[in-house]
């Protein structure tokens, strides 16, 4: 998800392993050929194997950032994923997967037709601090 303007890239695998992540990293890097190019994950092992920290080497400008566990609150794209969820898939009944990958693709296009960026309700301030107060130390009884 473009962050600023709300336009999805989506891609639907079998699995979540590296080979699949470096296809859909490939893929955003050549729909996003200019400048730096930021890329949220989750903390996935697929998102840190060797292969992934080795193309990233050879390609400088991508960079990934990683939400902190358990904040997925925080990755912009999750919050997509739900309302894809809530408008397209569990509305839906499906003969297959092939049904169901054909209808999430036709909701990311009609999305794209006339995306927007999601809008934090919080300033900054306040979420730092709410990510932060997630992941302090348990404070001893």
């Amino acid at each position: 998800m473009e962050t600023a303007t709300g336009k999805v890239l989506g891609r639907c695998f079998p699995r979540h392993r590296q080979d699949e992540f470096l296809v859909f990293l490939k893929q955003v890097a050549r729909a996003w050929p200019w400048g730096e190019l930021h890329v949220v994950c989750d903390n996935a092992s697929a998102h840190t194997h060797g292969e992934v920290t080795a193309w990233l080497a050879r390609h400088p400008r991508v960079r990934l950032h990683f939400t902190p566990t358990s904040a997925s609150w925080m990755h912009q794209v999750e919050t997509f994923f739900g309302v894809l969820t809530r408008q397209a898939v569990r509305r839906g009944s499906f003969a297959s997967v092939p049904d169901l990958v054909a209808a999430i693709g036709r909701y990311i296009a009609a999305w794209n037709a006339d995306c927007h960026p999601f809008a934090w309700v919080a300033d900054a301030d306040q979420i730092l601090v709410k990510a932060a107060s997630r992941h302090a130390p348990a404070r001893p009884a």
